[in-house]
Parts: C-alpha cells; sequence; structure tokens
C-alpha cells in the first residue's frame, strides 16, 4: 500500500493523527511526519503498523449495525496487514512492560537468558524475547480447538504427501535466533530443515509458524513476534483471529506478500506452492459448534 493510498484511507475513516498513533503504538510525532509527506520512505515495521489500525479501523466500521458491509475474502498488497481492534491495540513498549513476568521495575528486563528461562518452574509458561520475558496465559478452548485442527489438518497432508517436513505444535520449544536471549513457543510450525530439530527445541527459524491470538497475546504475536519471525527468516506466518474469524498470510519469503482471508476460506500454504490449501471451514465448522 503507498503513502497515497494510506493518506486516503485515513480521510475515508475520519481518523486522526492521533488516533492512529494511538491505535498503532507508532508515535505521534511520526504519524504526523508520514500523513504530511516529511517522511516519503518510512520503515517496513512503520507502514505496517499504520496499515494494521487504518485496515482494522475499515474492518470494525463496516461490522457496525446497519452497515451494508459483508465479510469477504480480499487481497492486498505487501504490508497491507492486520485486523487487531483500534482501540484497544497498545503500543509494543507499554506492552511489554505489562506483560512481562517481573513487571517493568525489574532491572534484568531485557536481560533475561535462556539459564534464566530454564531455571522457572515447568508449569510456569514463558516466553523469551530479546532478553525479555513474558508470560503466557493458558490457552482458551477455542484456542485449543483452533491449533489442534490446524496441525492435525498439516500433519495429515503432508504424511499424504510423504513431504519430508514436519508440523509440531505447543508446547515446544524454538531457540529462535540461536542466541541466549529469546525462546519463543508458536502455536503451530512446520520445520522442513531435520538439522534443526533436536529432542529438547527447534534450533533456528522453522519455515511455517501460526499464532492463535487472545487477549494477552494480540500485539506480542502481531508486532513483536511478527518482526522477530520475519527477521529470524522464518518463510510464511499466520495470525489467526478467533474472535473476527480471520487469517492474515504473510509470506515474508515473497517480498513480504500478505493475504487477508475468513474462516470460510481455503487458504494455500504458500511453502508448497498451490500443492497445500487449507480449507478453514472445517475448523471454523468446529468452533462454531463449541461457541
Amino acid at each position: 500500500m503507498t503513502i497515497t493510498e494510506l493518506k486516503e484511507m485515513k480521510r475515508e475513516l475520519g481518523l486522526t493523527n492521533e488516533m492512529i498513533a494511538r491505535a498503532s503504538g507508532i508515535p505521534l510525532g511520526t504519524v504526523q511526519k508520514v500523513f504530511a509527506g516529511t517522511t516519503k520512505a518510512p520503515r517496513l515495521a512503520t507502514r505496517l503498523a499504520l496499515e494494521n489500525a487504518l485496515l482494522n479501523a475499515r474492518s470494525d466500521k463496516a461490522s457496525l449495525p446497519g452497515s451494508s458491509a459483508s465479510p469477504q475474502r480480499s487481497f492486498y498488497s505487501a504490508g497491507e496487514a492486520g485486523q487487531e481492534d483500534l482501540m484497544v491495540c497498545e503500543s509494543q513498549a507499554a506492552y511489554g512492560a505489562a506483560a512481562a513476568v517481573a513487571g517493568p521495575g525489574d532491572p534484568k528486563q531485557g536481560h533475561y537468558t535462556l539459564d534464566d528461562y530454564y531455571a522457572l518452574p515447568e508449569e510456569r509458561r514463558v516466553e523469551l524475547i530479546d532478553g525479555v520475558i513474558y508470560d503466557m496465559a493458558s490457552p482458551t478452548g477455542f484456542h485449543q480447538i483452533i491449533a489442534g485442527h490446524l496441525y492435525s489438518i498439516l500433519l495429515t497432508a503432508i504424511q499424504a504427501k510423504k513431504g519430508s517436513c514436519m508440523p509440531f505444535m505447543s508446547p515446544i520449544d524454538v531457540r529462535l535466533d540461536l542466541d541466549d536471549r529469546t525462546m519463543v513457543q508458536p502455536d503451530v510450525i512446520i520445520l522442513c530443515d531435520k538439522s534443526k530439530y533436536t529432542p529438547r527445541r527447534i534450533e533456528g527459524a522453522p519455515d511455517f509458524i501460526a499464532e492463535v491470538l487472545s487477549p494477552s497475546s494480540k500485539t506480542r504475536d502481531l508486532f513483536i513476534k511478527l518482526n522477530k519471525y520475519r527477521n529470524a527468516g522464518v518463510r510464511e506466518y499466520w495470525v489467526i483471529d478467533p474472535i473476527k474469524k480471520s487469517v492474515m498470510t504473510y509470506v515474508f519469503e515473497n517480498q513480504d506478500d500478505y493475504a487477508y482471508y475468513t474462516f470460510r476460506d481455503h487458504i494455500p500454504v504458500s511453502i508448497y506452492g498451490d500443492e497445500l490449501v487449507i480449507d478453514f471451514s472445517r475448523i471454523d465448522d468446529v468452533v462454531s459448534e463449541w461457541m
């Protein structure tokens, strides 16, 4: 999406720079420079955050009572991502302070290592990202249904094709950057390089990752992890929103292509080309039955 398109969507939705700054987590001064044309080529992370906020606002507006708009599958150009709620989206920095295990006053935040990670009780689920420890809330039933069924469908499809890749589902440790400052537990992954597998953890970036959003993980999955996964070499990333019944796919290996789907769509797993397509309605039918 171009800056001109961003400006047009901002005008169409009637949003102020302050509203967009609050929703995207981007400093107000930066937002003002982008929409004033002072910053003509904002960084990808900045553009992503702005697009997230604007697309999300458009989605929320379309779903208001009395709106004639109906949910449809639509595709966007690179960076046109995000379905996070406009009014509850919080900045990455604020989220880190609130969600970190030790709290904002802990001087070790940002300096924790794998030794600290493994020293925690086994029953305590956390993630370590760039030296910061984040608590992971227990997954909801919907979360488990979606992740479990997606894993099952991927496993069946890959085995049927006698593929060399292997899907895994959480809890599984992924030492994403091969350092001692980051250890994540994605909901579902596909790993194709067997040399990265060890009985204790995955060493390096998986080929495919899917995360199911929850209230406690929304910002971490949509911003912090998205950038971590891209930079680490993950080829494809899915963000699944159980509330809005949407799936945003990020294909990092293909010039950051993005697509937005509903739970009634057939969604291609891009690392397999056209050979593997997930009929997400199979998952939606089960989720709807238990809602």
